[in-house]
């Protein structure tokens, strides 16, 4: 009997513990989240990591994006993508071409417009290492999604302790894949131009671009 007792009164106090580590972590986010909300606008510059050990892959490149509300305009991998608040647009000048879409409705797909504030739905949080990156404290939180039929198997969120803003995204997929986006340079507030989320069609098309709309 009193091994039971002893072994209940762990279990309690495991799940208390547990309870607690979640609370804090989804506080954590919650700054996170409200100081990325206060920003009229961000710009970005990262670096991103494919990584597939089985597979041979290891692609790493860099980019950038900007931020206002839900429109962006991103610069990744040759190509930039625009959102324009309505139809997403993607320019390739290697091919010389201009695809004109709807944005997708997809939830687990991480848009340039979401990657920073991704976590707020959809998750399990647990409280993570504390690393020293430079002299910074950055604090990760593991996000575990809550649909057992993605592909994503987890999620490590690491976060400038001092700033509140997001440093390093790595995300597993259960095929063995880990992407990594690293946060090279982060700003906020900076004076826009007013046609920056506007497609001009006409340009691309007096400079022979194909234009392609799905």
């Amino acid at each position: 009997m009193k091994k039971i007792f002893l072994i209940a009164v762990t279990f309690l106090s495991l799940s208390i513990s547990n309870a607690q580590n979640s609370e804090k972590a989804k506080a954590l986010l919650d700054e996170v989240y409200n100081k990325v909300e206060g920003y009229d606008n961000i710009f970005v510059d990262f670096k991103y990591v494919l990584n597939n050990k089985e597979a041979g892959i290891n692609d790493e490149t860099r980019g950038n994006v900007t931020m206002q509300g839900d429109k962006y305009l991103a610069n990744f991998f040759g190509a930039q993508q625009l959102y324009d608040g309505s139809k997403v647009y993607t320019i390739v000048p290697e091919n010389e071409e201009v695809t004109i879409e709807d944005k997708s409705e997809d939830e687990n797909t991480i848009t340039p417009s979401k990657m920073l504030t991704f976590y707020q739905e959809g998750h399990t949080y647990k409280w993570d290492i504390l690393q020293n990156v430079q002299g910074r404290k950055i604090q990760f939180i593991k996000l575990t999604p809550i649909d057992t039929n993605t592909e994503i198997k987890s999620i490590l969120l690491g976060i400038d302790a001092e700033t509140k803003h997001i440093y390093k995204v790595i995300e597993t997929g259960k095929n063995g894949t880990m992407t990594t986006i690293t946060v090279n340079s982060f700003k906020t507030n900076q004076p826009l131009s007013k046609t920056l989320f506007t497609f001009d069609e006409n340009k691309y098309k007096d400079e022979g671009y194909y234009i392609i709309r799905n």
